[in-house]
């Protein structure tokens, strides 16, 4: 990493530096339709102020510094707007889909403490419980008199993200105002992105992906964010590209697949693209391959996780390998760990789990009131990933997948990755996923197949390529055919879906 964080440090207000050095130039641009036109353009210092006005909006509420606010705002410039602005003042949102149910929220709400929630009508509220405030219009909040940025601290709380827990109740990771600082390795690392960028990402405001990678990285760097708020089916997404001549476009890898299935696409296409990011999930070599050569442009892949968002890729500076994520970010301290405990890394070949050392900026601050589960992700200096993976010779990083998604196979344990990898260069093949199904008896290994437009559901000639390139311990004993993988609302494969 570069130098350590300030002591004191607001977010919000780093991510808005620009507004004194470019206030008329575009920050925000909002885009509806299948043409791309273009709703609503934001300049740095029209967000700033409407941040600011929320901020005193916020403030104007009665809460004290640290107190978090639930949001439950739909996909509108609106929510950035709060996001920003509550941190501005020193608060903690909490980001959260609208398609949560309102059960869901309650759990949310429930857990994090939280002493307002704003919603906008777009999804389900919690239910009313005793010391919470609501606020069911929150245009009065951007109406307030502003307020200026609160003077917090680099290691105050800036906002809480809750992600799936092993118990199956969500889990509140807490982040800090310095998290992001720990962003800038992505700078060069994985966008490339400097101030003439035009950044479109494909993600909803509410999820973290969109809100650091789509929103405010491209504003530390000076640049223009593009979003699309409206519906998107992938047969569109070369006219919006092109539309708004966006330079660089991110997005998960599925729907890159159902871009290159569904758009006519071709190097001709979107001339102001330099490249593609992917995350969320992993890409698979097969998708990369066929994106680069259908489209002529890059696709650089990052890994990450809620914790410390990503932290190893590809970019402009490290070439891509198909079917790895590419290497650690510049300045970033990682190291493959054993499985069975210790804090000596293991060489290059061998499997183990990803660990980052804990003075990564970028790292959570800890689960919200799990203290012990907390200090279980600790060992030594490092704090472990849940990721399996290895590094080559030549410092890329292969994905095992995740410690909990191991399955028992003969006895023996094999990563899911390992075999959706061997089966999905096969050419009949779109999209593959692995899980361990609970039979009668015992536990089978199921392979879930995506096949490509016109191939045939071919349960031996599929099992004959896997048997070219996997033990047999590790090969499907089973196999099904569906028209879509099951997917969470940020486009990551469900496996609780397919072990049913």
């Amino acid at each position: 990493m570069s130098a350590p964080p300030p002591v004191r440090f607001n977010l919000a207000a780093h991510c808005l530096a620009a507004a004194d050095r470019v206030p008329d130039k575009a920050a925000l641009m909002v885009a509806e339709g299948p043409r791309g036109r273009i709703a609503e353009t934001w300049t740095y210092a029209a967000f700033r102020d409407a941040a600011l006005a929320a901020a005193g909006g916020f403030a104007a509420a009665g809460l004290a510094r640290g107190d978090r606010i639930l949001l439950r705002v739909g996909n509108t410039s609106l929510f950035p707007v709060l996001f920003l602005g509550a941190i501005a003042a020193g608060f903690v949102p909490i980001p959260t889909s609208t398609q949560l149910t309102g059960t869901e929220a309650d759990l949310i709400l429930a857990d994090s403490g939280a002493r307002l929630v704003v919603g906008d009508g777009s999804g389900a509220m919690p239910a009313a419980r005793d010391g919470v405030a609501a606020i069911d219009d929150p245009s009065r909040l951007t109406a307030a008199r502003p307020a200026g940025f609160s003077d917090t601290l680099a290691d105050d709380p800036a906002f809480l993200v809750y992600t799936s827990g092993t118990s199956g109740r969500p889990k509140g990771v807490l982040h800090a105002q310095r998290v992001i600082l720990g962003r800038r390795p992505m700078y060069r690392g994985w966008y490339g992105i400097g101030p003439d960028d035009r950044l479109f990402h494909a993600g909803a405001f509410n999820w973290t992906y969109t809100l650091g990678a789509g929103l405010m990285d491209p504003w530390v760097n000076g640049a223009t964010s593009i979003v699309h708020l409206g519906d998107r089916p992938p047969e569109i997404w070369p006219d919006l590209l092109e539309a708004t001549g966006a330079t660089l476009f991110a997005a998960v890898p599925g729907l890159y697949r159902r871009i290159l299935k569904y758009a006519a696409i071709g190097p001709e296409r979107m001339p102001a693209l330099r490249h593609g990011l992917s995350a969320g999930e992993a890409l698979k070599a097969a998708l990369h391959d066929e994106w680069v050569a259908r489209t002529g442009r890059p696709l650089y892949e990052a890994l990450g996780m809620s914790e410390i968002s990503t932290y190893l890729s590809s970019g402009p500076d490290v070439p891509t390998r198909p079917g790895s994520p590419g290497k650690p970010q510049a300045g970033r301290r990682l190291a493959v760990l054993p499985v069975a405990g210790g804090a000596t890394p293991l060489g290059p070949g061998e499997t183990g789990i990803l660990a980052i050392d804990r003075s990564d900026p970028g790292l959570m601050l800890g689960y919200w009131n799990l203290p012990a589960e907390t200090a279980a992700q600790m060992r030594g200096d490092w704090f472990l990933t849940g990721d399996l993976a290895r590094f080559d010779a030549d410092g890329y990083v292969w994905y095992e997948g995740r410690a909990d998604d191991q399955m028992n196979a003969q006895g023996y344990r094999v990563a899911p990755e390992e075999v959706e990898r061997a089966i999905a260069d096969h050419p009949d093949v779109a999209e593959v996923a692995v899980a361990e199904v609970a039979g009668a008896a015992v536990s089978v290994v199921t392979a879930f197949v995506v096949l490509r437009e016109g191939a045939a559901a071919d349960a031996t000639t599929l099992a004959a390529h896997a048997a070219t390139r996997l033990a047999d311990y590790k090969r499907p004993r089973a196999w099904v055919f569906l028209e879509e993988l099951p997917r969470t609302a940020s486009g990551k494969v469900l496996r609780r879906a397919l072990r049913g």
